[in-house]
């Protein structure tokens, strides 16, 4: 019985985990569309305000809430890969059980 095949598995849990580092960092690319514009939507409006001369805090507090959502999404989207990734080493562990104990002895 052959060894499950994790590689594509391994790789997509290796990028999760890239994006989330550099989620945490701040940095802009793992973020998906959306994200980006809410992100520069913020940006904008904060520095609005600043030219202003007035109180950025509500485009902070958006800030931050976007970031920590983008966290969570990301460690989510890893939890279920590496779940994923269990579950094909646990069948490929049962079929070479099953296949060892079918023995004709």
């Amino acid at each position: 019985m052959p060894k499950p095949n994790t590689r594509r598995l391994d790789r997509e849990i290796q990028l999760a985990t890239r994006k989330l580092e550099a989620a945490k960092k701040g940095e802009m690319w793992p973020l998906t569309g959306a994200e980006k514009r809410a992100v520069l939507a913020a940006l904008a409006g904060g520095s609005y305000k600043v030219v202003r001369g007035k109180s950025p805090g509500r485009a902070e507090r958006k800030l931050e809430t976007l970031w920590a959502s983008v966290q969570t999404r990301l460690k989510s989207e890893l939890k279920a890969l590496q779940k994923e990734r269990q579950r094909v080493v646990n069948e490929a562990a049962s079929a070479k059980a099953a296949t060892k104990s079918s023995g004709w002895w």
